[in-house]
């Protein structure tokens, strides 16, 4: 479990399934920078749930609790892809929780526990170009651009421009 200041991240429960559907799954605006398809019915997102639970049991991905409602509103996670080099692999929130400050506490968090848990020295962050808010919030944080490069999303052969920045621990300070 991981803990902010209006946030939890914790792995998720089957019970999480309606609200995950509701505030998250069945948004288009949550998938709209996301590599996942909206989930359109109750019972796919009992599914996706079942899907959710046993992949977290094995990652280190989370579902974003609201402290104040105790509801779940979104998911992100992290991943090592050398020894002391960690990613972020997405920060989604529903709608209804953007721009309250969240992204913000979320990737702090995930920051922060990377090099507390792994003695991370560098750590990634990927959005893709079009998604404004994530770009200003990985260069609130510091991050410089490394790479940009032309993918092509699955979910409609759209092309689109990932950038990938990075964080180098030994700045002095994350904001």
């Amino acid at each position: 479990m991981i803990e902010t200041k209006n946030l939890i991240l914790d792995k998720a429960k089957f019970s999480d399934w309606k609200e995950m559907y509701e505030n998250v799954w069945s948004r288009p605006e949550s998938a709209r920078y996301m590599a996942w398809q909206v989930t359109t019915t109750q019972e796919d997102a009992k599914l996706r749930i079942m899907r959710t639970i046993e992949f977290q049991n094995n990652h280190d991905v989370y579902t974003v609790y609201e402290k104040k409602s105790g509801k779940a509103i979104g998911f992100a996670g992290v991943e090592k892809i050398k020894p002391f080099v960690y990613q972020e692999t997405g920060i989604c929130l529903g709608p209804d929780y953007v721009g309250k400050g969240f992204g913000t506490q979320i990737l702090e968090a995930l920051i922060q526990y990377c090099k507390q848990e792994f003695d991370a020295k560098k750590f990634f962050y990927s959005t893709r170009k079009e998604n404004e808010a994530s770009n200003r919030l990985a260069k609130k944080f510091g991050f410089t651009l490394v790479s940009s490069e032309k993918k092509i999303d699955n979910r409609n052969g759209q092309v689109y421009e990932l950038l990938k920045y990075s964080l180098d621990y030994s700045f002095p300070s994350m904001r």
